[in-house]
């Protein structure tokens, strides 16, 4: 297996843990996809997104789409559709983070009254608030693939300065605990930036 995607990149990250608790060897591609890479990745993805995984003669796009042909070909536990919700929640903080992060490296001020930007600032702030209570209510008590995911976003919201962890004490804390996972240390977006 190859995974191409950039080693700062909250969803590639979620695959790099994915594979690493699950024991499967992979190879790496780490891309400046905002740079001199973005020829590489037009090539690999018309999408344009990242991760990409070549297994074989199989290319597989999109994170989520990728933990579900992992979670075939692996052998690995289906989520059920609670899961599958904290997910979408997941992915709603992460994604609206991106697009501030991307904003702000754009120049533009999120921090303005504007639609988007207060959109976006609304979605984080609420999506965190209900997954700070949910880890409070044990919700994620199991290293499995929601796990890995919210840890992906949280630990890199905290590493763009885009969440102050004071406000989400449960979500830190849980952090905390989890830095001792397989492959926390290994794909730590802090020594590739």
């Amino acid at each position: 297996m190859k995974l191409i995607g950039s080693s700062t990149s909250p969803y590639v990250r979620r695959i790099r843990l994915l594979l690493a608790d699950a024991g499967q060897g992979y190879e790496f591609s780490d891309l400046n996809i905002y740079g001199e890479d973005r020829d590489q990745l037009r090539r690999q993805n018309p999408a344009l997104k990242i991760p990409v995984l070549y297994d074989g003669d199989e290319v597989i796009y999109d994170s989520r789409v990728i933990f579900r042909y992992l979670q075939e070909k692996l052998g690995l536990a289906p989520i059920s559709w609670k899961q599958e919700n904290l997910l979408t929640i997941i992915d709603a903080a992460n994604d609206s983070m991106v697009a501030i992060l991307l904003s702000q490296r754009s120049g533009l001020d999120t921090g303005e009254d504007r639609l988007y930007f207060n959109l976006q600032r609304e979605r984080v702030e609420k999506s965190l608030q209900a997954l700070d209570q949910r880890v409070d209510e044990g919700e994620f008590g199991v290293w499995d693939y929601p796990s890995i995911c919210l840890y992906s976003m949280f630990d890199w919201g905290l590493f763009r300065g885009l969440i102050d962890a004071a406000q989400y004490p449960h979500l830190a804390a849980w952090l905390a605990e989890q830095r001792e996972q397989t492959g926390v240390a290994n794909s730590d977006p802090r020594d590739a930036a």
